[in-house]
Parts: structure tokens; C-alpha cells; sequence
């Protein structure tokens, strides 16, 4: 073996099949530390990176074949396999799902893979009907593969076009392929060629990857004449005629082949990972709001109906508590109860009026409560526990930004923070909402309706 070192050019495919495989593990690795709700949501993608980990590390190029209905997609991949691989029927919408046929007469083997084998993607016609979901699986299938085929039998209609220009950006090798040009004449096919190398699809398309097919040529007439004179016409199937498509994929694949497959499984798995943290954002933001809100409620009731007072009070505090606890756990970041208590407090010291109020009406309240013997809870509930509430939500709004930058404050105080959220809380809002809880439950709290009786005087 040769010790000498390898040209910049040489090492570079190398380079970047490494740096995509490193990429692609990285993006496997990062699902790791998803909860079961988002693995769920996930699981499709995960399926995926670990396909196209299989694929990069065995070298397999993936070509896509797209196009209207009744193009000849499926007779091309057919004619340059050299048999019936692709499903292929005259009714229009024939392409149900996304097929892989492997390419074996393809020549062609990515260096460094001897397994390497190329792949033709057929996909459903772009105008089918019920297109959407089958527009999805195409755009799937073009996501993962390494070069695309777009078939054509004429000038584009829009629906084409604007496939075409989707496609083209997505920055992969484009070969545009004019199928049926035996229905042309010469001038015809001239003229259609003159507009396709025209103004529309510059940028688009690149004249040396506009390449002309027969997948399925038609039969052509012969007239026999036989040895006493007569004649009779005989019609005859032709051979495809594909050797030009053939050609160019094998020149762009010889050219860049192991770099194309690197690049694309490197892109792939940076939109996967996008994809993933943004769900994780998602789902996290959803479930804290939620949690926020319902130890804002719980707080609430909890506040608001228990007749003990200063014990009411001390409730709430162990509520808020449990709360931060709880965020910092959708955030993955493990926090003790009586830090979480101490960020509690940190964070109401901060509110400034706003705890100052929640502060004077509990114990206001709960000093009340207990001169009433608890009596008092039907007179405080609703006040006590709307700004007890209150104080819980601004608290874990305030907790859920800590936790979301990686519990810190960043460059900001607790005192800007809890400002800038009180600036963006609709107040009034929030304790309508919370007040109605509250009376919700008092409607259905058979002791608290007792009491009310007992207070009052029978109803």
C-alpha cells in the first residue's frame, strides 16, 4: 500500500463522508434524550435517520423519478433497468405509494463501497388525484435521495413548473428528462427544445441536463412484401431508447457521487434535528403551560377553601414549590424542593406589589378564617384564592424562563424578568379565570356549601 499522502482533492469526498456519518449519529443520539410523548411524535423521523445511516454507510444512491401522470415515469425506470421493475398501467394515477427498484445494470458503484448499488425511487404522479397525501410522500422521497430525475412529455404546465422550481431548490443534481420524442417530428422537437432551453428555465434547469427518452416508443408500422408480390402490414414494438438519460446520470454520479450522497445525508440530518428541537420546544412549552396553570388553580382552591388559617397560606407556599420543581423537570433540570421554594421566593420578592398584594390579602384572609373559626372561608375564598392564584402564575411564568435559559437568568435580573412578564400578563383576564375555578368548585364542595348554610342561616 502506497504511503504517499492523498491530494487536498482526493481527501476531500472522505472528509465530508465522515463529517456526515459524525452528523447522522449525532442527530440519533440527541433522540435519545426525548420524553416518551415526543418519541412517539418522533418515531418516524428516528426510522428515517437510521435509514439513511444505512444507506451512507453502505453507499447506496438514491434517484427519484418525478412527473405528471402518464409521463412515463415507471417505463423509464423500466427501460433503463432493462425489464418490468415499475408498475406501469395506461389508466392515469397508476404510482399508488413510492417505490424503490434497485438498478442493477447500472455500471455504476460509489468508490471505496463495493456493496454500493444505485436505486430508482419512483413516485406518484404530481396531478393525481387526492394529491396531497401523495404530494407528501414525494416530497419525502425527494428529501432523501441523492439525485432526481423530472419527466416530461411537453412544454411545462404550471403544475410542472412549479414542481420544477421546488425541486430545484432543494439544491440536487436535476436531469430533465423529454420522454415520448417519437410523437414529435424533427421540427417539433426542435422547437420544444429551443423552449426549454429558454428564458422560463434559466436558473432552473442547466441545458446539458436536458436529455431526450423513448421509454415506451410506439409500434411502428412495417409493410411485408412477400415472394409472389403481395403485402400485408405488420406493427412492431420498438426498443427504448434511454441511453442518453443513462448516460448523464452515470457522468454526474462519476463526477460527484460519494459527495453527493455525504451531502445529502449531512442535509437530511440537520433538518431532522431542527425538526426535533423544535417538537421538543413545542412539547415543553405546551406542558409548562400547562402546569403552570393547573398549580395556578390548584393553588387557588387550595388557598381559597381550606378554613385553617395560617395554614392555608403555608399551603400555597409548598404549592409553588412543588410547581418550579415540576418546570424544572420538563426542562430536564433537576432542582431540590427547598431550592425551588427559595426560587419561589426569589422570584415573588421580585413581583414587588404583586406578591405584596397576594401577601396582604392571604394573610388578611387567613387571620380572618381564624377569628371566624372558619367560617370565614365562604367571605375569602374567592378574593384569598384569585390573588393567591394570581401570585402562583406569575411565579411560574418566571420559573419557565429561568428554566428555559438553562436556569439562568441570562443577561437579564429576576426583577426585568418578572416585570417584563407582568408588562405582557392581561392581569384581569387571569383572575376572572381564576376566580371562576374557584366558584366552580364552591358550586360543587358539599362542605363549603354546608358552612355556607351554617353561617347564614338556612337557604
Amino acid at each position: 500500500m502506497s504511503n504517499a499522502p492523498q491530494s487536498p482533492t482526493a481527501a476531500q469526498p472522505d472528509t465530508d463522508y465522515q463529517a456526515s456519518m459524525r452528523a447522522l449519529q449525532s442527530a440519533i443520539a440527541h433522540f435519545q434524550g426525548c420524553n416518551e410523548a415526543e418519541l412517539r411524535e418522533l418515531a418516524d423521523d428516528m426510522s428515517q435517520l437510521g435509514r439513511m445511516a444505512e444507506k451512507l454507510q453502505s453507499g447506496r444512491v438514491d434517484i427519484a423519478v418525478f412527473g405528471e401522470i402518464s409521463t412515463g415515469k415507471s417505463a423509464l425506470i423500466n427501460a433503463l433497468c432493462g425489464e418490468q421493475r415499475a408498475a406501469v398501467n395506461v389508466r392515469g394515477g397508476w404510482t399508488k405509494d413510492v417505490w424503490h427498484v434497485p438498478w442493477e445494470s447500472a455500471g455504476y458503484c460509489v468508490p471505496g463501497f463495493a456493496d454500493s448499488q444505485v436505486v430508482l425511487v419512483d413516485t406518484p404522479g404530481l396531478n393525481e388525484v387526492d394529491g396531497a397525501k401523495r404530494g407528501e410522500m414525494a416530497r419525502e422521497a425527494a428529501a432523501r435521495v441523492d439525485l432526481v430525475l423530472f419527466v416530461v412529455d411537453s412544454d411545462l404546465n404550471d403544475t410542472e413548473y412549479r414542481a420544477l422550481v421546488d425541486l430545484a431548490a432543494t439544491n440536487k443534481p436535476l436531469i430533465l428528462v423529454l420522454n415520448k420524442t417519437d410523437l414529435y417530428r424533427p421540427d417539433q422537437l426542435n422547437d420544444l427544445l429551443t423552449v426549454l432551453n429558454g428564458p422560463r428555465y434559466a436558473g432552473i434547469i442547466r441545458p446539458e441536463n436536458i436529455v431526450l427518452a423513448q421509454a415506451d416508443p410506439r409500434e411502428v408500422e412495417y409493410v411485408i412484401e412477400a415472394a409472389d408480390g403481395s403485402t400485408r402490414s405488420e406493427y412492431r414494438k420498438q426498443p427504448p431508447q434511454v441511453e442518453e438519460v443513462k448516460a448523464r446520470i452515470i457522468e454526474l454520479l462519476a463526477a460527484d457521487g460519494k459527495a453527493l450522497i455525504a451531502l445529502n445525508a449531512a442535509i437530511f440530518a440537520a433538518d431532522k434535528s431542527d425538526r426535533m428541537a423544535a417538537l421538543r420546544v413545542r412539547f415543553r412549552e405546551e406542558e409548562a403551560a400547562r402546569t403552570i396553570w393547573s398549580f395556578a388553580v390548584t393553588k387557588s382552591l387550595a388557598v381559597a377553601l381550606n378554613p385553617v388559617g395560617v395554614v392555608d397560606v403555608l399551603g400555597g407556599v409548598a404549592v409553588d414549590a412543588a410547581m418550579v420543581v415540576t418546570l424544572g423537570r420538563i426542562y430536564g433540570i433537576s432542582i431540590t424542593t427547598a431550592n425551588a421554594q427559595s426560587l419561589a421566593m426569589s422570584i415573588g420578592k421580585s413581583a414587588g406589589l404583586v406578591t405584596l398584594l397576594e401577601a396582604t390579602v392571604s394573610w388578611a384572609s387567613s387571620a380572618f378564617k381564624s377569628l371566624t373559626v372558619g367560617f370565614g372561608t365562604v367571605l375569602t375564598a374567592v378574593p384569598q384564592g384569585a390573588a393567591a392564584g394570581f401570585g402562583s402564575f406569575i411565579v411560574g411564568q418566571a420559573a419557565r424562563f429561568y428554566f428555559q435559559h438553562g436556569a439562568s437568568w441570562g443577561e437579564q435580573s429576576p426583577k426585568a424578568v418578572v416585570a417584563q412578564i407582568l408588562e405582557n400578563t392581561d392581569k384581569r383576564s387571569v383572575l376572572e379565570q381564576l376566580k371562576t375555578e374557584i366558584l366552580k368548585k364552591l358550586s360543587t364542595n358539599r362542605h363549603a356549601d354546608e358552612t355556607d348554610k351554617g353561617w347564614f342561616g338556612k337557604k
